[in-house]
């Protein structure tokens, strides 16, 4: 039999059965390995949605592999694709990790926003912004009510309309922004490249997901180019299509994992908990003057998040638990303690009051005494 080039799948060995069980089983696992080819290389591609209409076939091929006639053999693999002792993957967001995005141009977003608004009084110096960010904890909408409560509302704002006033303000700044950030002027966080480049010459896949990043895809991988194009032609970059393409994103998003009816009406049923959980959480906030400050991600994006993570593991060719996310994100933690992926966090401007328990790691940037290939192996495999 050939030797299945997979970090999980080296060459297989039978014991026990007649050689015709034998001959079937090894048969059956060559079939998987080339239809899938090596994209099944993480430890939770068995997991099929309950409801899949391809269930009955992936619980069969799933008994299959995980039978003890499959006993792993890995001194016998392929040293070139066999997994070494200490090989991992990283997985690196963009926003927050690759760049500090906030830091770098928010400010210089919402004076972009006032001008093409008309509200030529409206400027924000970087003491006034430190000021505001402080006080209303980085939530923009309050900054907006503490400046304009400060120095008054514009004539042309009716007091019904300030909700709509502002986000109009949020909607343009998020444009400036997105702008901002694809010019030349804006620049990668001090050693991030070197960080890459030190996993390219250790040999590990490096994966950059863009799929969910707050800014959107496309300002996500004009941040990526700037690493340059040698660098960009090495790594994998996992965005909305390839999470699609990914076999995970078949069978939850594709047509082999139609969801049923009671899945549809659970995810509503959650979502509407969540929403009314909130609104009753703002009552009461509200009575005490307190700020609320609440997961509001829906399961809908998470679910999101973990089909990006589980495509990158994918793509990666490395098991989930010898993969590390190096997130920038809350809803990126979030999402790799639900899989049990082991998470670094880097700190950022819009992140840096903010706890990250399920974390095995949080660090303030790249290099010296924080985040660096030889830390994260240790992390991994102390």
């Amino acid at each position: 039999m050939e030797a299945a080039s997979c970090p999980i799948l080296h060459t297989p060995r039978f014991c026990g059965g007649s050689t015709t069980t034998n001959t079937h089983a090894a048969n059956t696992a060559k079939l998987y390995y080339h239809i899938y080819s090596k994209r099944l290389c993480s430890n939770s591609l068995l997991a099929f949605p309950r409801n899949s209409h391809s269930y009955g076939f992936g619980r069969k091929l799933k008994n299959r592999l995980l039978s003890n006639r499959f006993i792993v053999n890995a001194s016998t693999g392929n040293t070139t694709e066999a997994s070494p002792s200490q090989k991992f993957a990283a997985l690196l967001e963009v926003e927050g990790v690759l760049m500090d995005v906030y830091r770098l141009g928010n400010r210089q977003a919402f004076n972009v926003a006032f001008r093409k608004l008309g509200l030529d009084c409206a400027n924000w110096t970087e003491p006034v912004y430190i000021d505001l960010v402080r006080k209303s904890a980085g939530d923009e909408e309050r900054m907006l009510i503490l400046y304009f409560n400060r120095i008054g509302w514009p004539t042309s704002v009716a007091t019904n309309e300030k909700g709509t006033f502002m986000k109009n303000v949020l909607r343009e700044k998020k444009n400036a922004l997105d702008d901002l950030v694809m010019t030349k002027a804006f620049s990668l966080r001090p050693g991030a490249e070197e960080f890459i480049d030190a996993a390219f010459k250790e040999g590990l896949p490096v994966v950059i997901l863009t799929s969910y990043s707050a800014s959107g895809e496309k300002v996500a991988r004009s941040i990526v180019e700037k690493l340059g194009t040698d660098r960009v032609s090495k790594i994998k970059i996992v965005g909305d299509d390839e999470v699609k393409q990914s076999f995970y994103g078949q069978l939850v998003f594709g047509k082999g994992a139609t969801s049923s009816l009671e899945d549809q009406l659970a995810k509503e049923a959650s979502k509407a908990a969540s929403a009314e959980r909130r609104r009753i959480a703002e009552e009461v906030a509200s009575m005490l003057k307190l700020k609320v400050e609440l997961n509001n991600s829906s399961s809908e994006s998470l679910q999101n998040v973990v089909a990006a993570l589980r495509a990158g593991t994918e793509y990666a060719e490395v098991p989930i638990y010898r993969c590390i996310l190096v997130a920038g994100s809350q809803s990126g933690v979030a999402a790799a303690e639900r899989l049990g992926m082991p998470c670094v966090v880097l700190r950022s401007s819009s992140t840096s009051r903010a706890e990250f328990p399920s974390a095995i790691a949080v660090l303030d940037g790249f290099g010296g005494a924080d985040l660096t290939v030889t830390r994260l192996r240790k992390k991994l495999f102390s």
